[in-house]
């Protein structure tokens, strides 16, 4: 929980819970057998831009320490937001001077490391309470966020960054599709705040469909209030539909695909400008 927050928040505009509390030690398993299996030269291969697989583990390590000092122990000591800085340009900076800190780390200490911090980090997930209040999530809109919501974009964070090492190693994504399912659930709770400047008529309703077994429906309703809902049931036809392979979908959201080669990909139907509009999801911090 939070600790500057106590009540509980409550949105459901954002749909169904999501727990992904029993994925978090799964997913560290994974992590630390990935990181284990590199040769040495894989260590130094670019995952993203600007940033090597050792500097993705960096930022992971950087994570879960983050994260057991708040919620676990209360510590509120670090680095503190510059003048005019925003919440984007201050996350992105602090993370660069913890990655840049790291990188006369080995490999195999920073490992060690991460094996370590990290089960404490899943089994801190696993005894959360689904409804507390939490850090805010930018990209859906909510601050405080339930914890259920906050837990869910954390665990996308540490499944994300661990495909970016595969695939900086010559690696498909990982097929598993339970933790990919919750992926890109979590990932597409984004719609609604994607959508908060896209006005159309109460009740007007947009569809984003991911293909493949692991893949489902989403359907955003707009409100008489302005905004929209993943709330309400799918009513007859959608006013427009977005149809998503799932590697083109979770790209998609952590931008490693722009939006104007997901709508090259897609298929749609119905509203096109609602479908661009869908297309500018984004569940990650830019």
């Amino acid at each position: 929980m939070d600790p500057q927050h106590t009540e509980r928040p409550d949105h459901p505009w954002l749909g169904p819970p999501i727990d992904a509390r029993p994925l978090f030690a799964p997913e560290h398993t994974a992590l630390i057998a990935t990181l284990r299996a590199l040769a040495p030269a894989d260590w130094a291969r670019e995952a993203v831009p600007g940033w090597s697989v050792h500097d993705v583990a960096a930022h992971l390590l950087g994570d879960c320490y983050g994260r057991l000092a708040r919620h676990r122990d209360g510590h509120q000591e670090g680095p503190a937001f510059a003048p005019g800085e925003s919440l984007e340009t201050y996350i992105h900076r602090i993370n660069q001077e913890w990655v840049d800190a790291h990188r006369r780390v080995s490999p195999a200490a920073l490992t060690d490391t991460l094996e370590l911090v990290g089960a404490q980090v899943a089994r801190l997930f696993e005894g959360s309470d689904p409804a507390a209040p939490s850090l805010g999530v930018s990209w859906a809109g909510v601050d405080p966020a339930p914890m259920w919501l906050d837990s869910a974009r954390e665990f996308t964070e540490y499944w994300t960054h661990r495909q970016q090492i595969r695939h900086a190693t010559g690696q498909d994504t990982d097929p598993d599709p339970r933790p990919l399912s919750r992926v890109l659930d979590t990932f597409l709770r984004a719609l609604p705040h994607t959508l908060c400047d896209t006005t159309a008529p109460a009740g007007t309703q947009l569809q984003v469909r991911v293909d493949g077994l692991v893949g489902g429906t989403w359907t955003a309703t707009s409100t008489a209030r302005g905004t929209w809902s993943l709330a309400e049931p799918p009513v007859g036809r959608p006013a427009a539909l977005v149809r998503l392979d799932t590697e083109t979908a979770w790209r998609l959201c952590v931008r490693g695909i722009e939006p104007a080669d997901a709508l090259t990909r897609a298929h749609t139907d119905g509203d096109r400008r609602l479908a661009e509009a869908a297309c500018q999801i984004v569940s990650i911090v830019r």
